[in-house]
């Protein structure tokens, strides 16, 4: 497994960005796929964004799409999360995950699949 460490998150005015960093140690990172999972206060966890281990293939929910933008740098072994256009129904404690499996064969967007997960940071979004 690898650790991983959120951060980025906060309080912002609908319409606002944020920009989410999950940092990654342990493992050799590029291995990994690594993904975006948010949850809100009653509700199950949610699939937000996924990137390949090198970055040609990301997936987005759709409630997300047009607004959200993932992203890794290898080098520096961390995962990005570009929020744009917020809105109040964004607001959850998002998680990273991530998982050594293939793209290909890994089905992004359920939490089961994921071996390893971040502690997770709170983004509050007002209205």
């Amino acid at each position: 497994q690898v650790q991983l460490v959120e951060s980025g998150g906060g309080l912002v005015q609908a319409g606002g960005s944020l920009r989410l960093a999950c940092a990654a140690s342990g493992r050799t990172f590029t291995n990994y796929v690594m993904a975006w999972f948010r949850q809100a206060p009653g509700k199950a966890r949610e699939f937000v964004a996924a990137i390949s281990w090198g970055g040609g293939r990301a997936d987005y929910a759709d409630s997300v799409k047009g607004r959200f933008s993932i992203s890794r740098d290898n080098a520096k072994t961390t995962m990005f999360l570009q929020m744009n256009s917020l809105k109040p129904e964004d607001t959850a404690v998002y998680y990273c995950a991530a998982d050594h499996r293939p793209y290909s064969t890994l089905s992004v967007t359920r939490a089961g699949n994921f071996d390893s997960w971040g502690q997770g940071t709170q983004v509050t979004v007002s209205s």
